[in-house]
């Protein structure tokens, strides 16, 4: 998957904010950080399982002692996990459980989509309530998002220890007014990277040009453009190769 497509996109954030206020359901949003690669590669594996078999269930209780073996092939534990996973069963999400406290090295993030998966099918069940999955690449906590933003200093000095304390102060500030927090603020000399969990029905976009806003009243140091995804966390040269990326486009 392109990084680009989960960067900056105004219509996939505008999307997943207008979903979610007109679903009805249990909402259940991934905790951990799993690769976007990964996920589609279990949701689609575990697509193609339930096509293929009517009956997920099927002989999975001879097999699932297998998942416990260390001479089961990766591909046969994939099998099980996703059947498992499919199965209304209690005794199938502990056999889930089980496993995941210490999974195949390869199959610890297949075992936790796995587990979450089971949870809800479970729930749905006992319930009688539709449940409805949101993960992304970076995950969240309760009915938060995370999502990883970096602001740029407007000139090529970087931000001064004065500047770097109004923007942490102001990010606190505005996020606390939109029931969201700040996780970590980092400095850098020409940039400010910043983890943050924000309800998932809330203007993500707006709330942070609303606080680079607030900041500028102050000296217009910051940059009105920003990066933000919820794909992943983004070392300094992947920075730097999106900014020259952008450059290019640009010029073009």
């Amino acid at each position: 998957m392109n990084l680009e497509d989960n960067i900056n996109n105004e219509n996939l954030f505008d999307k997943l904010n207008e979903i979610t206020k007109n679903i009805s359901g249990k909402l259940n949003i991934l905790n951990e950080q799993i690769d976007i690669d990964t996920q589609i590669e279990y949701f689609e594996y575990s697509k193609n399982i339930k096509e293929k078999n009517n009956d997920v269930s099927i002989n999975i209780n001879d097999k699932k002692e297998n998942l416990f073996n260390q001479e089961t092939p990766i591909e046969e534990k994939k099998e099980i996990i996703v059947i498992l996973a499919s199965d209304d069963n209690v005794k199938s999400y502990r056999t889930l459980e089980k496993y995941s406290k210490n999974p195949d090295k390869e199959l610890k993030d297949w075992s936790i989509l796995a587990l979450q998966e089971s949870k809800m099918i479970i729930e749905g069940s006992i319930l009688n309530e539709n449940q409805i999955f949101i993960s992304t690449g970076l995950g969240g906590k309760n009915s938060k998002l995370r999502y990883f933003t970096v602001l740029f200093a407007k000139n090529d000095n970087g931000f001064t220890d004065t500047q770097k304390q109004i923007i942490s102060k102001e990010l606190i500030f505005s996020l606390k007014h939109h029931n969201a927090e700040i996780e970590k603020i980092e400095f850098y000399k020409k940039f400010s990277k910043i983890a943050s969990l924000i309800p998932i029905q809330e203007p993500i976009r707006n709330i942070f040009k609303e606080a680079i806003n607030n900041c500028n009243e102050l000296g217009h140091f910051i940059n009105e453009n920003f990066l933000i995804t919820n794909t992943k966390i983004l070392n300094n040269d992947e920075i730097s190769a999106f900014l020259k990326n952008k450059k290019k486009s640009i010029k073009k």
